[in-house]
């Protein structure tokens, strides 16, 4: 539930800040692959017992959302339990690393990688290289969040410049 709520409350106020329906479609792509690898593993003979013990994929999900953010902010200084720092791009691997070291299975921590990096790749990687998007969010989607442009209001007697020396020593 931490990752669940830092990392939604970090994506959608930073890379989603309003952009609603843009996160909600990154949600729903996350889901589609999900349960789609889920689905075509369980077909597979060698893999459908490991793909059998997977029932929610909620933690997979999660996981996606940090890999995602992980990726939009490679160079932010993390410390894990202060034991040792590293910066946000190997997030995903530490939390994997624990993951395995206390006895949880890989599977699901692994899933969210690849649906995470399936999203990165198709949102940011993709379009950099080829100018196309493939995963705009569709007009529906948009039309059933109110996006509004955020407007941030700067007050007037705000300065973002010490004041002119005339000021300070007025007496």
């Amino acid at each position: 539930m931490f990752f669940l709520a830092r990392y939604c409350k970090l994506l959608e106020e930073n890379s989603f800040r309003g952009r609603t329906a843009d996160f909600f479609y990154m949600l729903l792509f996350g889901a589609t692959v999900l349960t789609g690898i889920v689905l075509l593993g369980g077909m597979i003979p060698y893999l459908s017992e490991s793909f059998a013990k997977i029932i929610f994929l909620s933690n997979s999900l999660t996981f996606m959302m940090v890999y995602v953010w992980s990726k939009q902010n490679p160079f932010i200084h993390m410390s894990f339990l202060g034991l040792f720092t590293f910066t946000a791009a190997y997030l995903p691997w530490v939390l994997l690393g624990f993951s395995v070291l206390v006895g949880a299975s890989a599977w699901v921590d692994l899933l969210g990688m690849i649906a995470g990096h399936a999203y990165y790749f198709l949102e940011d990687v993709y379009p950099r290289m080829t100018g196309r998007r493939p995963l705009k969010t569709p007009s529906f989607i948009k039309a059933l969040f109110a996006d509004d442009p955020v407007v941030v209001a700067r007050p007037a007697n705000v300065r973002f410049a010490p004041p002119p020396a005339e000021e300070l020593h007025q007496d």
